[in-house]
């Protein structure tokens, strides 16, 4: 059976969605095709035990641009927040826990210098990222073979740092390529804080505060700020709710997603793609072909190597994409006691990450595929603010964990268990009892992610976000302004500029380039 759309957008993630919400809109026949039973990838939720529902994947919403919210009109499409502006909380086994909401901090144990300075770093990185903002909403410039408009991009980008003043944009010029750790000690003495803001430059990432690229990576969450997110939000009824309405939106503009259906190659029709098979041995034909999934699968599972130059192939095959974060989801019997934390605070972005030495001390294990002794963890319980999610009175705790390795040595079938056991301990010494409240977990590792979700590595950025591996260069020298390198295929997920993070501008700004180019006519 052969039929033919103008657009094959493969995967259904939150960035395809948008991307094809703007290519339908612009009157484009757009066929959608997802290898999952619902829509919005890693944006999903999931119910891992009877009763109890989880974001299974992605836990929080702090990047998505106003612009695509407000295009896609989601909020009528059935999106709605169960709580926003949620203040990050770094643990202490004590009580004596550190806030930090937007601009503001508070704790004990933090001196009035530290709060002024920090204050005062807040408003300086912040005018940064309001300029990453302005280059992330856009193509990225190309530097070579560039045209008028690439020029143009450029003259902004460099009027972009004039406008700074001077001593911010030697600061910046100075910062943007050294590490979180170095900057931390220059600014600030509490080690809770310079916990707190390192851990957010690394989440993610296989990365330590101690590596090269984390400032850039803390500069890339505080981009967040600038669309509106002070602090966290959570999505009520789970991220999934988030896919369900942008498929809507995108549903509203005539766009037909096929779900269950899975693509087991881009076909190729001389040296362009022209289609695609799915693992049915059904064949389809499009004028253009989109890819939201990662650029490793894209190009070398679904295109082939065999199907392009050997340049490009060995470019494809450096792209760093080694995920070193795992999912931890608890079904407990009761809310738990987190020691000096009342009821409704337990609802705020928890964190254990007691300072800058214990989180690259885990991530030094992940450098030789080992288990971290005493992990990271983002934890939210997001029944507090959505008691949906769990039965009357139960709970659930979900937790980003850093760092795990994609392969330990015995894989990790020989280490989950243990591994699992291992944050209960660490939760336990926060959370007294809370052993005793778990009646279910669930522990997904990046490989387990790479199966779920279809991200090579496991990586929720599709690719590392260092500086060889953003902006134009992003994901790899040749493939720049969603153009995949082959003719007749683009990429619109995080692997495309400007990352990872549930932002939508990936989509957004490869149908704005598609269409600015007539490809998908």
């Amino acid at each position: 059976m052969t039929e033919r759309h103008d657009v094959i957008l493969i995967g259904a993630g939150h960035n395809g969605l948008v991307c094809a919400h703007y290519l339908a809109k612009a009157g484009r026949k757009v066929l959608m095709l997802e290898s999952g039973d619902s829509p919005g990838g890693a944006a999903a939720t999931r119910e891992f035990a009877p009763g109890y529902s989880v974001s299974s994947c992605a836990q929080w919403l702090y990047q998505l641009h106003p612009q695509v919210r407000r295009d896609l009109e989601l909020e009528k499409h059935g999106l709605e927040l169960a709580a926003k502006d949620i203040a990050s909380v770094l643990l202490d086994a004590e009580g004596q826990h550190l806030t930090v909401l937007g601009p503001d901090v508070r704790g004990d144990q933090i001196s009035a210098g530290d709060i002024a300075a920090y204050r005062a770093f807040h408003e300086r990185t912040g005018k940064y990222a309001k300029l990453l903002a302005k280059v992330f909403a856009a193509r990225p410039p190309k530097l070579v073979k560039s045209n008028v408009a690439d020029r143009l991009s450029l003259i902004r980008l460099g009027l972009g740092l004039k406008m700074l003043g001077r001593d911010d944009m030697r600061d910046l010029m100075r910062i943007v390529l050294i590490n979180i750790y170095d900057l931390m000690e220059e600014n600030f003495d509490s080690p809770q804080l310079k916990a707190l803001l390192s851990l957010d430059s690394v989440q993610g990432s296989h990365m330590g505060p101690r590596t090269p690229n984390t400032v850039f990576g803390y500069l890339y969450r505080r981009v967040g700020e600038v669309f509106g997110y002070p602090g966290v939000a959570q999505v009520k009824g789970g991220m999934g709710a988030l896919g369900e309405a942008m498929a809507a939106a995108a549903r509203a503009q005539g766009v037909d997603i096929r779900l269950g259906a899975r693509v087991n190659s881009i076909d190729m029709i001389g040296d362009r793609a022209g289609g695609v098979t799915l693992a049915s041995g059904e064949h389809l034909t499009a004028g253009l072909v989109v890819s939201n999934a990662d650029p490793l699968t894209t190009l070398a599972g679904l295109v082939g190597y065999r199907n392009m130059e050997t340049g490009m192939a060995r470019r494809i095959s450096q792209i760093r994409c080694r995920g070193a974060a795992a999912r931890l989801h608890l079904a407990l019997d009761g809310l738990p006691n987190f020691t000096g934390l009342n009821g409704q605070q337990l609802g705020q972005r928890l964190l254990i990450a007691p300072d800058m030495n214990y989180i690259e001390r885990a991530f030094n294990a992940v450098k030789y595929s080992e288990i971290s002794k005493a992990p990271v963890m983002d934890i939210s319980i997001p029944t507090v603010h959505d008691p949906q999610c769990a039965p009357s009175g139960k709970h659930v705790l979900s937790a980003t964990v850093q760092f795990a390795p994609f392969e330990p040595a015995g894989g990790w079938e020989a280490h989950r268990a243990g591994f699992t056991e291992r944050l209960l301990n660490l939760l336990a010494e926060y959370a007294p009892g809370i052993r005793e409240q778990v009646v279910a977990s669930e522990l997904l590792t990046p490989a387990d992610l790479q199966r779920d979700y279809g991200m090579a590595g496991g990586h929720w950025h599709h690719g590392e976000l260092s500086l060889d591996q953003v902006m134009m260069m992003r994901p790899f020298p040749g493939a720049t302004q969603y153009a995949s390198g082959i003719d007749g295929l683009y990429l619109c997920g995080a692997g495309a500029h400007p990352g990872g993070g549930v932002m939508g501008l990936a989509g957004r700004n490869a149908a704005r380039e598609i269409l600015r180019r007539g490809a998908a006519a």
